[in-house]
């Protein structure tokens, strides 16, 4: 991978990142691909709308993401990511914590900036 695009990506994670912190709706905007198809960790395909809905509701509040062990792979047009995230928040009210794999799939958009095309969430046990 090159380098720039290595560090244009790690730059989008860390803007992911605290737009999920901060449920900072237009970021999350930017960041996501109209059409993102994200799996997560109950196996419920959601959509960009879906996300960006629980953070305006309130329905989703993420209090804390601690980042480990992170891999990048360019293939083709995309770069694919695959990181382990420590997540403190809470989901219709109820508190949890968790330690969650998450892979992303990244692309440049028409206006060539990065966004998730694709994602998913496992737990990690």
């Amino acid at each position: 991978m090159t380098h720039s695009i290595e560090l244009q990506i790690e730059e989008c994670e860390e803007r992911l990142r605290q737009a999920m912190l901060q449920s900072d709706l237009a970021a999350l905007d930017e960041l996501l691909a109209p059409d993102l198809m994200f799996t997560n960790h109950l196996g419920h395909l959601t959509t960009k709308q879906d996300d960006l809905s629980a953070h305006e509701s309130g329905l989703l509040k993420i209090d804390e993401i601690t980042l480990s062990d992170k891999k990048l792979k360019l293939d083709g047009g995309v770069v694919v990511v695959s990181v382990k995230a420590h997540l403190l928040g809470a989901f219709h009210a109820e508190a949890f914590e968790n330690d969650i794999r998450f892979t992303r799939v990244w692309s440049r958009s028409s206006n060539a900036s990065w966004q998730v095309i694709a994602a998913h969430a496992s737990i990690v046990v």
